[in-house]
């Protein structure tokens, strides 16, 4: 039992709810134009939470190996560093998620696509195999993007990008113009969470010699950094609304607003990179709150 609940903790549960946002704003979408299917959500569902596993267990493993998670880490113990799972053990558990990834991808990509829509199933079957490359490639291997600064970049594309416009297409087979402002919204927030994750390491980032933009920008340009992104974030949402509007209802997402205006004022005060780490969770779920609000508002 204590063996389970250490694999467990490894995959890092707090971060799945985060991962499956764009996936419930883009169906809500799908919905209202009539293309939603059961069977694709679920599929959605699970091929994101796989690839998101993926990726926390590389990150543990890539970080443990380099000794990035160290003692002067202020987050959660990893598994690795703890040495409660070997690195032998964890590179076989990434072996074997990258096995269910790819097969959950493949059963959405068929399941959506079937043998009709040649050039749409290679272009998901690429975009498959990108997201599992990314989700190893953050922390693992020698040139490791996410020790060069480029973790926002990828957080934006794949949990923006690729999950709402990506999961439209899966059910509608097209682009829509309507999720790009969605979009853009949930990976900007989606890259505030990574970059309050690094704002909170960057001291022990910066011993490690991994260079987060946290590392890059320092402790004043990056809060700068994280107050436009979040800010962009709200202005976009709210031209969504506006511009999609057709009743008040549609607009009950501005009440999530409210605890990302006061995550800022407390990044704002903030001394004591420790005291950022409560802030995760709350950036996380209030993303979430927000993707969930904007869909069911849509549809109301």
């Amino acid at each position: 039992m204590k063996s389970i609940s250490v694999w467990i903790t490894s995959m890092r549960l707090r971060t799945l709810p985060l991962s499956i946002s764009g996936i419930i704003l883009a169906s809500c979408l799908a919905e209202y134009n009539g293309y939603f299917k059961w069977n694709i959500f679920i599929l959605a569902i699970l091929t994101t939470l796989s690839l998101q596993i993926l990726s926390n267990l590389a990150n543990d493993y890539g970080d443990g190996i380099k000794g990035t998670d160290n003692n002067d880490r202020i987050g959660p113990e990893r598994a690795i560093q703890t040495g409660k799972i070997s690195p032998e053990e964890m590179f076989n558990a990434i072996k074997i998620n990258v096995l269910i990834s790819i097969g959950l991808a493949f059963t959405l990509i068929f399941s959506a696509f079937g043998v009709h829509h040649f050039f749409l199933t290679l272009i998901f079957f690429l975009l498959g195999i990108a997201s599992i490359v990314a989700a190893i490639r953050y922390t693992v291997g020698g040139n490791a993007y996410g020790y060069r600064g480029m973790g926002d970049v990828f957080v934006f594309i794949f949990f923006g990008l690729v999950s709402v416009c990506g999961c439209y297409v899966l059910y509608a087979k097209t682009i829509d113009h309507v999720t790009l402002l969605p979009a853009c919204t949930i990976g900007l927030l989606s890259a505030a969470v990574l970059n309050l994750n690094n704002m909170r390491d960057i001291i022990s980032d910066e011993k490690s010699e991994k260079v987060t933009l946290a590392v890059k920008l320092g402790g004043k340009a990056i809060k700068k950094y994280h107050y436009t992104i979040v800010v962009f974030a709200i202005i976009l949402s709210t031209l969504f609304g506006i511009l999609y509007y057709t009743s008040p209802f549609n607009l009950i997402f501005f009440v999530a607003y409210i605890p990302l205006i006061m995550h800022l004022r407390t990044v704002q005060k903030n001394t004591n990179p420790k005291l950022l780490d409560p802030e995760l969770k709350k950036l996380a779920l209030t993303t979430v709150l927000l993707a969930i609000l904007m869909g069911i508002g849509h549809l109301l």
